[in-house]
């Protein structure tokens, strides 16, 4: 039981030692991430589309 408190007491004094992101640059990063997120699904579905089109045409010869 001992060895648990020293880890907890151990890792409370890691985080204080932790850079925390402010308010303002986690709501961009989170921006950022979202925006990345829907480009890559709108050329992921782009080419899913593109590629089932080009089967849809091979497998009809």
């Amino acid at each position: 039981m001992s060895k648990i408190t020293e880890y907890i007491k151990e890792t409370k004094g890691e985080l204080k030692h932790v850079n925390w992101p402010t308010r303002k640059q986690t709501l961009y990063y989170t921006l950022i991430v979202v925006v990345l997120s829907v480009i890559v699904a709108y050329f992921l579905g782009l080419f899913d589309y593109l590629f089932s089109q080009g089967l849809v045409k091979i497998i009809s010869f």
